[in-house]
């Protein structure tokens, strides 16, 4: 557990550092076992970044001013949510996705990624909302232990429509109150 991580909001000037962790990251996984099926300098990218921080969506993680941790938050599934049959069929608006969330491998098992749950969770009941949701590429196993220790369901497989090469369908997962 970390004690002293911060949660923030990305600003302008921050853009090229959250960049370069998500390419740190992605590398990092290229050479272990790149579970979610992410692309280097694609997805995500400083181009993601920077596209998140100017919807505000996007968050990053800080231990004593390090960058340890980000992921984007916002109302936007980026696909076909549709398709799913949720438990809880709430409409666009009512739920947050959590998008690319990455956290420095050197500082997996610390809780990190669940105190980041924690917070998407506790912004999406102040804004109103009634689920948090989440997709995943079907094999990420470490992903799916993650959310379901976090209290998520399994709301099914889908094709978003999104036209990832090798990603035909995602897993959708859905925690609601």
């Amino acid at each position: 557990m970390v004690s002293n991580m911060q949660i923030r909001k990305c600003q302008e000037t921050d853009i090229p550092a959250a960049g370069a962790f998500y390419d740190r990251v992605v590398l990092w996984l290229d050479q272990h076992v790149n579970y979610p099926k992410w692309i280097y300098r694609i997805y995500p990218s400083e181009s993601f970044v920077r596209e998140m921080t100017a919807d505000g969506a996007q968050y990053l993680c800080e231990e004593n001013g390090i960058l340890i941790g980000a992921f984007a938050l916002d109302a936007d599934p980026q696909g076909s949510y549709q398709k799913v049959n949720w438990k809880h069929p709430f409409p666009g608006g009512s739920y947050m996705v959590i998008h690319a969330l990455a956290i420095d491998p050197g500082m997996w098992k610390n809780g990190i990624a669940s105190e980041v749950i924690r917070f998407c969770e506790d912004k999406a009941k102040a804004d109103g909302c009634r689920a948090l949701r989440v997709d995943i590429v079907p094999e990420n196993l470490p992903a799916r232990k993650l959310f379901e220790k976090n209290g998520f369901t399994w709301a099914g497989d889908a094709d978003m429509g999104l036209g990832f090469a090798g990603i035909p369908v995602f897993s959708l997962y859905e925690k609601s109150w």
